[in-house]
Order: C-alpha cells, then sequence, then structure tokens
C-alpha cells in the first residue's frame, strides 16, 4: 500500500524543536529554489546530518563512438594505443531514484487564500527536489493535467535542479484531471525501479488510481501520495447560497452550503477513506 499523506495547503506543519517560516510569508518569496533552500534549511537545522553516502560514478564499459555522441567522454588514450574512438560508459549509483508526479490540472489553481493549491505543490515538489539533491540522489519530474505536460528522468548532476525548478515554475495550472492516462504514460517511461511522490488533490475516481498505482508498484517502485487540499475543501466553510463554478468544467452549480454541507462532508470522507485504502 502506498503511504498517503493529506495536507491542507492553509496549515503550516510543526515539528518539535524546528522553526519554519510562516506559509503566507514563505510563499511571497518568487524563486522557488530559495523558498525549499529556506525550508529545507529550517528542517536540518538542529538536526545531527550524516556524511553523504552511495554516490559514486563506476566505469561499465567501452563501446564505440557514434555520431551524435557526446565527446566528453571520447578516450583520448585508447584512442592513441587504437586509432578508433571509443567512449567510457559509466554506471551511476546513489541512495534513491525519485520521481516527482505534479497535478497542474484545473482544480489545482483553487485557493481560498493568499496561494492556490497549485502554488503550495510546487512548493513541496521544489523542496523535496532541494533535499534529495542535497542527499546527492537523483530526482526527476512530471507535470500532468490530463497528460504528461513535462518530463526530466531522474538525475544528479551539476545545473539539473535548476532545471527541475524552471520547469515547475513554468508550469500553468492546465484542463481537467485525469490520472489514468499520466500515470499509464509514467508506468511506460520510468522504467527503473525507485520512488514516485505524487502530489495532487487526487480529486479523480479511486479506483482509477487503484489501478494504475497497482501497476507502478507491479514494477517495483515505492509510491508516496501527498494530497494538497484548500482548508474550504476540507471544512466547506461557506455560509450563503451562491453559484459556485466547476473549476476543470465550467459549469455553474447553485448551492445552498446549509442543505449541501452534510452531504458533501459524508461524500468527501468517503471518497478520502477510499483514496487511503488504495494499494
Amino acid at each position: 500500500m502506498p503511504n498517503v499523506s493529506s495536507v491542507s495547503a492553509g496549515t503550516p506543519s510543526t515539528t518539535s524543536g524546528t522553526s519554519f517560516i510562516d506559509p503566507r510569508t514563505l510563499m511571497r518569496i518568487k524563486s522557488l529554489q530559495m523558498r525549499a533552500k529556506i525550508i529545507v534549511q529550517g528542517f536540518l537545522s538542529g538536526l545531527h546530518r550524516s556524511p553523504h553516502h552511495g554516490f559514486s560514478v563506476e566505469f561499465s564499459e567501452y563501446r564505440q563512438y557514434s555520431p551524435g555522441d557526446d565527446p566528453r567522454y571520447l578516450d583520448w588514450k585508447l584512442f592513441a594505443r587504437t586509432d578508433r574512438y571509443y567512449l567510457k560508459r559509466f554506471q551511476e549509483e546513489t541512495n534513491l531514484r525519485c520521481h516527482l508526479v505534479v497535478d497542474l490540472s484545473r482544480s489545482m489553481g483553487y485557493g481560498s487564500i493568499d496561494y492556490t493549491k497549485v502554488d503550495y505543490a510546487r512548493t513541496a515538489a521544489a523542496t523535496l527536489a532541494y533535499f534529495l539533491a542535497m542527499q546527492r540522489d537523483a530526482v526527476g519530474l512530471v507535470t500532468f493535467d490530463e497528460r504528461i505536460a513535462d518530463y526530466l528522468p531522474a538525475r544528479y548532476r551539476p545545473g539539473h535542479l535548476h532545471r527541475l525548478m524552471v520547469c515547475l515554475e513554468r508550469a500553468v495550472a492546465g484542463k481537467s484531471t485525469n490520472l489514468a492516462s499520466p500515470l499509464e504514460q509514467v508506468a511506460a517511461t520510468v522504467r527503473k525501479r525507485g520512488m514516485l511522490v505524487l502530489i495532487s488533490d487526487l480529486l479523480a475516481p479511486p479506483e482509477a488510481l487503484q489501478a494504475h498505482l497497482g501497476l507502478l508498484r507491479s514494477q517495483g517502485h515505492e509510491i508516496v501520495l501527498l494530497r494538497v487540499l484548500d482548508p474550504t475543501e476540507v471544512d466547506f466553510k461557506f455560509d450563503n447560497a451562491a453559484t459556485f463554478v466547476d473549476l476543470e468544467s465550467n459549469r455553474d452549480l447553485y448551492i445552498d452550503p446549509a442543505a449541501a454541507r452534510q452531504i458533501y462532508m459524508r461524500n468527501f470522507s468517503a471518497h478520502e477513506q477510499a483514496i487511503r485504502k488504495t494499494g
């Protein structure tokens, strides 16, 4: 069963002995990488840090040069002996290979406070990426709405973290949520076993999520779900009857909160329990 955590985008987490900047203040920082750095350094302050272990680059084999190959890996000593071009191939070893799978669908653009769910999700993804990079782990990124928008393979190399941050910053909440199709593409694309962290509001049928997460688990991936919700979605804090707009279908719905609250909370709880049982 995947690990499932739910977080309200308006509620800061607290950890004993660790001080965090107020979320509203944090979200005013435009640079995702700066936000991530502040959060990670705050989290690590006062903790005993172990030395980095596990990252090395092991020589694997030679192969003959082909047009288009990166000339940086040519072995010039071998060329001097054989008068032929050969490339050194290396095998990367890391503590962890992780892909962050981030939902940028239109429902993630909702926010009743100073920032939206997608802002919170981007910050969470950036923070995890920054932390993994500090640990010299390979981290990749998948962003999606009804299909995959951007894909960066898991890497640990200079400049990769910056590219990941840029990819997160330029992404805009898209159209409808379709967890099935992107997860199918992830299963077909991410072949090496590792950790997949899905960051989403998970406002989709649990049955589809269960089936596709099961496929990923069968491929040997460890699955972690981080569910991002707005405070009003959790508590349904609306008082007056009004016309609500479905962000994904643009349909207008006239709702009296007093009449709808009990049904909403019951359905919300049932959906949450189904998500937690997804395995």
